[in-house]
């Protein structure tokens, strides 16, 4: 991440504010315009293939949602938003990939950024996507950097005219896609809880030769959520405030509620980081303790042999006289001399509770 960030730095350096450059990671997915237009009494879902045909959807008296997914055409996202008449810094921002999740309020638009997370049940891990979101009158457009996203349960609901979005306005659409990505975050919460509570039980059962390895990459995981989300409660504290007049009083309690689970998830991440890092600290005492019992080992070996080699180096010394040289169980009294010594310092040791 930090390597596609210099890069991008570097291609928009000196440029003017509003240059679009594209600060993402390569999916090499063609640029794909989707629209959902619907009011109470019917719904009208069709893949644009020309910018041309947006206009209509966007002036029409019904709801339209835009949903743009593949941002590396720069050039098309910008003639994009030039049809749907968003502010060039609005279009930079939307192809510049790494923004922190925020919120903006324009004179005909309100912008949001929110990173948008899921899991990779293959690689057991979070991947995470920038989705732009641009409330306008009458009209939703998000953009994301891939096709694929959470917000499927929302198209079904506009489908079949479950719930509220079918009898409000674009504003309520518009929370309901925030609301979607967030609902997201307490499944990933629940897949990295179900990974910490494996972690520990093989800490527990002392299975922990990767152990460091996969504290890590959870502790890093628990950052990384927390980098997603303490921006995100600024950004819908400043939608229910009421900053925007397109955003209507009937919805601000509803924006009031995903800033309570932007909380929640808050809250959640704080107390894994904790455990995380509770479990780090256990990982170092487990190590600690068995470099202990290793050097206790060694120590209690060393200190057997230093008399028996001790002995051993009297008797190894070329003096011509030496008292025991001569005498006929001399070598039988060195062994039962060295083997009383070990067996003393054996039962020392016990009786100390070293062993």
């Amino acid at each position: 991440m930090r390597k596609l960030m210099r890069k991008g730095s570097e291609r928009k350096a000196n440029l003017p504010p509003g240059t679009p450059v594209f600060m993402g990671e390569s999916h090499e997915a063609a640029t794909k315009i989707d629209v959902i237009d619907y009011d109470l009494g019917h719904v009208e879902r069709v893949e644009v293939t020309s910018i041309e045909a947006c206009r209509p959807y966007k002036d029409s008296p019904t709801v339209t949602w835009f949903n743009v997914s593949g941002l590396e055409n720069v050039e098309l996202i910008n003639r994009i938003g030039q049809a749907l008449g968003l502010h060039p810094l609005v279009i930079e921002d939307v192809v510049s990939t790494r923004q922190r999740p925020k919120a903006e309020i324009y004179d005909e638009v309100v912008y949001v950024v929110v990173k948008m997370l899921t899991w990779d049940v293959e690689a057991g891990e979070i991947n995470n996507e920038q989705v732009s979101l641009i409330l306008g009158k009458g009209f939703v457009i998000s953009f994301q950097e891939r096709p694929g996203d959470v917000f499927e349960p929302l198209r079904g609901r506009i489908d079949t005219s479950k719930g509220r979005v079918r009898q409000m306005g674009a504003d309520y659409l518009f929370y309901a896609l925030i609301d979607s990505i967030v609902d997201g975050y307490f499944t990933i919460l629940e897949k990295a809880g179900d990974a910490i509570d494996a972690l520990e039980e093989k800490l527990t059962a002392g299975e922990d030769e990767d152990a460091l390895k996969e504290i890590r990459d959870t502790r890093r995981d628990m950052i990384f959520l927390r980098k997603s989300v303490w921006p995100l409660r600024e950004a819908v504290a400043t939608l229910y405030r009421g900053e925007s007049d397109l955003i209507g009083t009937d919805v601000q309690p509803y924006l009031r509620d995903v800033y309570d689970h932007t909380f929640q998830v808050m809250d959640t991440v704080e107390s894994f980081r904790d455990v995380v890092a509770g479990m780090q600290d256990t990982y170092l005492s487990n190590v600690s303790n068995r470099m202990n019992e290793v050097m206790k080992t060694l120590t209690i070996i060393a200190t057997i042999f230093i008399p028996l080699t001790f002995i051993a180096g009297i008797y190894g010394m070329n003096f011509e006289v030496m008292p025991e040289l001569k005498w006929p169980f001399g070598y039988l009294m060195v062994w039962i001399v060295m083997v009383g010594v070990a067996l003393g310092l054996l039962v020392y040791f016990r009786r100390k509770k070293w062993l």
